[in-house]
């Protein structure tokens, strides 16, 4: 009987062995470091099921890729807030900067962003304000594409060819990121800066594509120490098998429209400044000019007096 019951254990474990084993294989979110999947039993990749928590809740997310940048904002705001510590009264957020946004149903921005505030504004396709901010009835009529996005970095690695380090940046976009190699449009030096060009209108992406807004926001995280991606997936740029450090990225974004924001929106500060520097141009025209005149004046004198002295030599 005994010997009957420890047979039974073992096939039962051997059971419960075979079927974890024959789960679907890397069932993990390569494309998070907190995403969390679970193949169910599965024996394909297509079994993999990953969540990933955004504030109180799991989202359901494509380990597979890149998730949106819309979905990474709101979970990377939701956590702020979610501190222990109180935040002062009379605090200000940077809309202009990290917000929760709000995201479609395939986790795009939405045009319209408000913050959960009165406060609105629209947005381009990389979640970037592009209007003028309103009260919450102003209208965003359609999501502006952002066709170009580019990630300016500083080289502090200076003993490697521009070429390697080219070849090397194109190999870590297209399999880090999954991008294809078809949307990077160019990749500059200018000493000691480093310029990555991704472009991808409307009419190139297909479906199911990593979007350019993704990998920028991505690849800024990397830059600056901050992975998204899980941690089996180590960033570094490799040439010759020599570690490149690139660092202090900065991305732009241009839009396939031109954006709306006025002057009249300036905060104080950036005002200042260009009064400043408008006032430091006026005063060197100033003396400019003042210089000139004396200088005029000084040869107009210095003529007379060698005329009057020619006429009393002659005299």
């Amino acid at each position: 009987m005994k010997l009957a019951n420890v047979l039974s254990l073992g096939v039962a474990l051997m059971c419960c062995f075979l079927a974890t084993n024959a789960q679907a294989p890397g069932c993990k979110c390569m494309s998070h470091n907190q995403g969390k999947c679970d193949a169910s039993g599965g024996t394909t990749a297509a079994d993999c099921k990953c969540t990933l928590p955004i504030g109180a809740e799991n989202v359901n997310v494509d380990c597979t890729k890149l998730i949106p940048k819309c979905l990474l904002m709101k979970k990377e705001s939701l956590g702020t807030k979610a501190g222990r510590r109180p935040r002062p009264e009379g605090a200000l957020i940077d809309n202009d900067g990290l917000y929760n946004p709000e995201c479609d149903a395939n986790g795009m921005f939405k045009a319209r962003q408000c913050n959960y505030t009165s406060t609105c504004w629209c947005v381009n396709s990389a979640g970037v304000r592009r209007t003028d901010k309103g009260d919450e009835n102003f209208k965003c009529t359609e999501l502006v594409r952002t066709y170009w996005v580019i990630v300016q970095m500083k080289r502090i690695t200076t003993d490697v060819q521009d070429s390697d380090l080219k070849a090397a940046l194109t190999n870590l976009i297209t399999n880090r990121y999954k991008l294809p190699v078809k949307y990077i449009s160019n990749i500059e030096f200018e000493d000691p800066l480093v310029f990555v060009d991704l472009k991808q209108n409307s009419s190139e992406k297909v479906a199911g594509e990593v979007d350019i807004a993704d990998v920028g926001y991505y690849m800024e995280k990397d830059l600056k120490g901050d992975p998204i991606i899980h941690a089996d997936e180590k960033f570094a740029v490799v040439v010759n098998g020599k570690n490149v450090i690139l660092q202090d990225p900065l991305i732009l974004y241009i839009d396939e429209k031109a954006h709306e924001i006025s002057m009249k929106r300036l905060t104080a500060g950036v005002i200042a400044v260009i009064v400043v520097v408008v006032l430091a141009i006026i005063a060197g025209i100033v003396v400019l000019v003042l210089t000139r005149r004396k200088k005029g004046r000084y040869e107009k004198a210095e003529m007379k007096e060698m005329n009057e002295m020619q006429r009393e030599l002659t005299s």
